[in-house]
């Protein structure tokens, strides 16, 4: 026999980990309070199709696709494809959300988010939206008119919003990415490092960054002068990462590579992740915002090379607010070059004052209980 559904909650935003991870830290908390409060709880997923949907489906949430197309502030030959496909989403969110009918909706915004919103909106079905970034995309800027409520990771973001119903509580951070060792010096043991050695970690994403990939290998060898490296390279171009690696740490002197450990992923596995985060002493990674909160947890310095393409600039302005509160340090590609480089990470990792003040910078940053807030504004929502 079905178990009856006490409260409906539909989830959408995608297009990136970025959207889907705080979906699921959200989730998390909300199945708890589901627990406490002995009450049924359904998810439903609505929006574009992506590689993370399984990720959705792994966790009991029933997925549904809809046609998505990219929101633009500028003249494009593809609006003339997406602006359609835009919406035929609509017309089918419209269907899909009257045929679920949930009780909230909670959106991460991006591609194939805005006509969920909408539809949710036309049937009266209250919407909570949460912006990551310090600069909001045009989807949330366009979703927070047919919201009720509206959270943001950074204090810059909220002049975007209706400050009567918009609040500050930070990027929704995964449970898991606690699950690693504590201890610092364990942490470094566990992924085989030396626990004594300095631990930068560099992160390219889950498809990977050709410049930071490139830039790494280029100064491998005078980068593992200074420390180890654990990279996370991604799927693009890990082959060739890889074998470049291993050839130049193979070739270095003998008393250098003696106390070298340089070691590449395609990609970390929760457990990993998490122990990769406890043990770095340094974080080299781009500037989306899951990424910078996720380290900050953790309380580590960073050298932020925001990503030049990424839409609305967003990356460059969120490394710009996280490093003026001093727990990073920005370096645009244009000036990504070998000198600057390398003066900046001799600078942090020599100095363990400077170190240890950029880790409270850091720490400081970070915003806890961000799932925890917008799950409990949900429950209310809901009630």
């Amino acid at each position: 026999m079905t178990e009856s559904v006490d409260i409906k909650i539909l989830l959408t935003g995608g297009g990136s980990g970025g959207h889907v991870y705080p979906l699921l830290a959200v989730a998390e908390e909300l199945k708890k309070l589901a627990v406490d409060e002995k009450l049924v709880l359904e998810f439903d997923y609505l929006g574009p199709h992506d590689a993370y949907a399984a990720l959705l489906e792994k966790e009991n949430i029933n997925v549904k696709t809809i046609f998505t197309g990219k929101l633009r502030r500028y003249l494009s030959i593809q609006n003339i494809f997406d602006i359609p496909k835009f919406f035929l989403g609509l017309l089918q969110a419209l269907f899909a959300v009257w045929w679920i009918m949930p009780d909230v909706i909670f959106s991460k915004g991006g591609t194939g988010a805005l006509p969920v919103v909408i539809a949710g909106w036309f049937y009266m079905v209250p919407v909570i939206i949460h912006e990551s970034d310090a600069k909001p995309g045009l989807t949330n800027l366009l979703s927070s008119w047919f919201s009720k409520r509206v959270a943001v990771s950074f204090e810059a973001a909220q002049r975007y919003f209706n400050p009567k119903k918009t609040a500050l509580v930070g990027v929704p951070v995964r449970k898991s990415v606690f699950s690693g060792n504590v201890d610092q010096a364990v942490a470094k043991e566990a992924l085989g490092f030396d626990a004594k050695r300095p631990l930068v970690l560099v992160l390219g994403g889950s498809q990977g960054s050709t410049r930071i990939n490139e830039f790494i290998i280029t100064n491998l060898e005078n980068i593992l002068k200074e420390s180890q490296v654990l990279h996370q390279a991604g799927s693009v171009n890990f082959g060739d990462t890889e074998r470049i690696g291993q050839f130049i740490v193979k070739g270095l002197p003998l008393e250098v590579a003696k106390k070298t450990r340089y070691r590449v992923a395609q990609y970390l596995e929760v457990g990993e992740m998490a122990n990769a985060l406890g043990a770095a002493d340094l974080i080299i990674c781009r500037a989306g915002s899951s990424t910078i909160f996720e380290a900050a947890a953790f309380g580590k310095p960073m050298i932020l090379i925001p990503l030049e393409e990424a839409a609305n600039d967003h990356q460059r302005v969120n490394a710009y607010e996280f490093a003026r509160g001093g727990g990073g340090i920005v370096i645009e590609e244009a000036n990504l070059l070998p000198g600057l480089f390398m003066t900046q990470l001799r600078t942090i990792l020599g100095n363990p004052q400077k170190l240890t003040q950029m880790s409270a910078a850091s720490q400081k940053f970070y915003k806890p209980g961000a799932a925890e807030a917008i799950a409990q504004e949900i429950w209310r929502m809901a009630q």
